[in-house]
């Protein structure tokens, strides 16, 4: 059984797993998992791996004692909350980009556009899925724990309590809602 695990059983036990604790055991494989989703954002963001996982960190540990059942579940949690810190970084480059209250200065270059384009992009994704999530929240789930998280469909199944077979569907029914939403 690995640190994590053990953390989470022992916390578990007595109302939550120190927050402290639980960031130096799963530090690396927070790394692994941020890479892996700032490899799949292309430039829609400046940060770096340690930027995503630190910026993450901040806003797991605001609580002393975090409330988190399964290795797998703390996992799919910690993909959400660098999914929000994704998007809360396109958001302010945006307000940035459109003047944040300065007078609006028009530029004609490739690389700016490429930029914006990354941006928005990333925003219709995430609001996609927000709209996906309030039709199919099971759908919106599954993509977050695969997409976001990492997961594969057996562990996914493991935390939804269901089939792979059933993960499967939904995760096929849910690139199929989101690509039509995008369109």
């Amino acid at each position: 059984m690995s640190d994590i695990t053990q953390l989470i059983e022992a916390g578990a036990a007595k109302g939550g797993v120190a927050s402290a604790e639980l960031f130096a055991a799963a530090y690396q494989e927070l790394r692994k998992l941020a890479r892996a989703r700032l490899a799949s954002s292309g430039p829609m963001t400046l940060l770096d791996t340690t930027a995503l996982v630190n910026e993450s960190w901040l806003r797991l540990s605001g609580q002393q004692a975090l409330q988190v059942d399964s290795r797998r579940r703390f996992f799919a949690y910690a993909a959400q909350v660098m999914r929000s810190v994704i998007v809360d970084l396109v958001r302010e480059r945006n307000a940035e980009q459109r003047g944040g209250g300065q007078r609006p200065l028009t530029l004609n270059t490739a690389i700016g556009e490429g930029l914006v384009a990354a941006d928005d992009e990333a925003l219709q994704v995430h609001e996609a899925l927000e709209s996906l999530a309030q039709v199919e929240p099971r759908l919106a789930q599954v993509v977050e724990m695969r997409y976001f998280g990492g997961l594969t469909e057996s562990e996914i199944g493991e935390v939804l309590e269901l089939t792979e077979r059933t993960v499967r569907r939904d995760w096929e029914k849910a690139r199929m809602l989101l690509a039509t939403m995008l369109a």
